[in-house]
């Protein structure tokens, strides 16, 4: 815009630029990108607007126009394409320039100052930091390349995330190309810059986006952030375009590409390079200013337009960032600082009870609707029936409620004073809600449960384990479809899979109509594959087949053990409970589940319906000429992390090391031999160190897999 022009009036079309269009449209299309551009980064970036909404509106109109009578000038980083096309089923994968890590939480004042000690200490005294409000959003990842932006990414793991870029587009305070001026901030102009931040939805916006949900019979958000979040992943970016998204900037994935040094200096050049960037940060010089931002951020939380759960507070020298290093998980050099939870108190008006897959009773408190850390909560797990006594809560109390972590609702307990004289306590029924069967409580155990396999409420979990990846893998029949098929009666237990055809699948009533009102069925191609699906299961391994029955306490690792020493269900019937006791990794406690499962009369006629429709219940001997070297035999090995190089599953992986005779635990202990760590290690990384356990990486694993031959325990593939 010319200096000294009403801004109004400078930025609408003059006679000269109507003459001028007509003979030289390129020109023109490129003045006013740039002027739309400019005026964006007036509104979003510095909350300056210099012109009414109707004369931004017209610049927008006519650049439309323009670029549809000249599609030879096509920009994807125009103004006008902030909604793109419909993009593919699923999101392809964008491994990030570097890293996105976590951030360890300090959750009171004591553990904030704990870590500024452990600053002091890495510096020698108190170092500049910077705070900034901790935004309850969705990380997003973002690389410009010769100014324009090429790639929009989540999170994901980590290290790779979901391309989002059409979406990304759509976010209307986010600019499509750098501001020029921003080029002075880049080591090397030409060199690709990868930018994070936070994508948000404004509480006003969220709380019209549910409004409207609920108009429409549609099941509301939980959260701002899961709005966010939901929002970001849609297939179709024109729904992104219509959720009312903003963002906040503040990293860059390799502070190597910047010409500057410190995390303030790196706030303003984004503001400068037009993104937006919260006005709320500080740079700190003493411990006090770091008490005195956070304490303010907590007293004005409920007053802000966006929801936000903490504050980030961050070593200001990228230098000394780069000394301090990194966790397995976090940086040292940041800590997120949380919010204490808020309580507010509500009505509980009943305590109903919730079958799990397992059979598992749990409690849960219904309560009189409260608004609670940023979303409204209803419901909250009370986790079984000695909690409800210990806790003394009663119908009809007034309770105290908080978000656990912000995140989980809880009922802390009751305000006594409140409490109606008819409230009686409360007991565990003695029959199962859903079917009637009577429960058990387990001597030790502080659960109640249903074990029988025809409870209607434990039907769709167990159905749709039973299809998993890990247990049979049917793949296609997810939760939509299993669903539909529980609710007009056809499935009722795994056996019933079995009986399906693609005839009677294609005609499955989806519960939708199409424009003209008329059922969508499930349709021929679909029922065909599903049924081609159905039929490879029945060949599954005898683990596969125990684990998809979904017994209590037997995940795969157990599963594989029971089938190793007992290669029929015939066999595994037949042990007695000692028997079962006796093999490795299954002790008493399992032992005695699998015994009471396989003797429950409705478990043993679903088994029985399964053999009669030609699902496998027994392992072919195995062939001796096929068999690898049991070299691995005696070592327990311990995967962590995303395995980048071969791009095995942690499963597969494990897997490969069982067949050389490995075992392979889901937990570290001073037994385990080894842990391979994949990439974004987490916890279990973190305990081989603290045990001493020898750590390989992923190309210490292929070595093992190739070649067959047990690592040296002291060896040098330490990762």
């Amino acid at each position: 815009m010319t200096e000294g022009r009403n801004p109004e009036q400078g930025s609408l079309l003059d006679a000269q630029a109507l003459a001028a269009t007509a003979a030289d449209p390129r020109t023109r299309i490129e003045e006013l990108r740039r002027e739309i551009e400019h005026h964006s980064y007036l509104y979003y970036a510095k909350d300056a607007p210099a012109i009414s909404d109707g004369a931004f509106d017209s610049l927008v109109h006519e650049l439309r126009a323009l670029e549809a009578a000249h599609p030879e000038f096509y920009d994807p980083n125009s103004p006008t394409q902030r909604v793109g096309g419909y993009v593919g089923e699923q999101f392809a994968p964008i491994r990030h320039e570097r890293r996105m890590y976590s951030l360890d939480d300090a959750m009171d004042e004591g553990e904030l100052d704990a870590w500024l000690d452990r600053v002091e200490e890495a510096f020698g005294g108190m170092v500049d930091v910077v705070c900034e409000l901790k935004i309850d959003g969705s990380s997003i990842a973002l690389t410009y390349e010769d100014g324009n932006l090429v790639r929009g990414a989540t999170r994901g793991d980590g290290t790779t995330g979901e391309d989002v870029t059409a979406n990304v587009r759509t976010v209307k305070d986010l600019p499509l190309r750098l501001r020029p001026d921003a080029r002075a901030g880049l080591a090397d102009p030409t060199r690709a810059i990868e930018l994070r931040g936070e994508v948000y939805m404004p509480k006003s916006s969220f709380n019209a986006l549910n409004a409207a949900a609920e108009a429409n019979g549609k099941q509301p958000f939980a959260n701002p952030r899961n709005a966010a979040a939901g929002s970001l992943r849609q297939k179709d970016p024109a729904v992104t375009a219509g959720r009312d998204l903003s963002t906040f900037l503040y990293a860059v994935a390799d502070e190597r590409a910047l010409s500057f040094g410190t995390q303030w200096e790196l706030l303003q050049w984004l503001s400068e390079a037009g993104f937006h960037v919260n006005p709320d940060v500080e740079l700190c010089r003493t411990r006090a200013d770091v008490h005195d931002f956070c304490r303010r951020a907590v007293e004005r939380r409920d007053s802000l337009p966006y929801e936000i759960d903490g504050v980030v507070v961050k070593v200001n020298s990228f230098s000394r960032q780069e000394e301090m290093g990194y966790t397995a998980r976090a940086p040292r050099w940041a800590i997120a600082f949380k919010f204490p939870p808020e309580e507010k108190t509500t009505l509980l008006r009943d305590i109903t009870v919730q079958v799990g897959r397992t059979g598992k009773l749990t409690p849960v408190a219904e309560l009189e609707p409260v608004r609670v850390a940023g979303s409204t909560v209803a419901r909250a797990t009370l986790h079984n029936e000695d909690e409800v006594q210990r806790k003394d809560v009663r119908v009809g109390d007034t309770v105290i409620v908080r978000k656990a972590g912000d995140v989980i609702p809880e009922v802390l307990g009751p305000v006594e004073a409140l409490r109606p004289a008819d409230a009686e306590p409360w007991a565990m029924p003695a029959t199962c809600p859903s079917c009637g069967s009577p429960v058990i409580r387990e001597e030790g155990e502080a659960d109640y449960r249903c074990i029988s396999i025809d409870c209607p409420a434990q039907a769709l979990e167990r159905l749709l384990h039973w299809a998993s990846r890990g247990a049979m893998d049917i793949d296609g029949m997810g939760e939509e479809i299993v669903s539909r098929l529980v609710e007009a009666g056809r499935v009722t237990d795994v056996a019933d899979y079995y009986t399906l055809d693609a005839v009677e699948l294609s005609l499955l009533d989806m519960g939708r109509v199409n424009k003209d009102g008329e059922p969508i069925r499930l349709g021929e191609t679909v029922a065909k594959k599903l049924v081609a699906a159905i039929d490879a299961s029945r060949t599954r391994p005898l683990a596969r087949t125990l684990f998809g029955l979904g017994m209590r306490h037997v995940g795969k690792t157990t599963a594989e053990a029971l089938a190793a020493r007992y290669p029929s269900m015939d066999a595994l019937v037949a042990a007695t409970e000692e028997d079962l006791a006796a093999v490795e990794g299954v002790g008493p406690k399992i032992a005695h589940s699998v015994h009471l499962f396989l003797r429950t009369p409705d478990n043993v006629a679903v088994i029985e319906r399964l053999r009669k429709h030609g699902v496998s219940l027994a392992d072919a001997a195995p062939d001796e000429a096929d068999e690898l070297p049991q070299a691995l035999a005696g070592l327990t090995f311990v995967l962590t992390g995303t395995l980048v190089q071969s791009g095995m599953t942690r499963d597969e992986a494990g897997a490969a090391l069982k067949a050389r005779g490995a075992k392979v635990s889901g937990s570290v202990s001073k037994k385990t031999s080894f842990v391979v760590a994949g990439e974004a290690a987490g916890s279990k990384y973190d305990k081989a160190v603290a045990l001493g356990v020898p750590v390989l990486d992923e190309a210490a694993l292929l070595r093992i897999i190739e070649t067959g031959e047990a690592p040296v325990a002291e060896g040098d593939a330490e990762a």
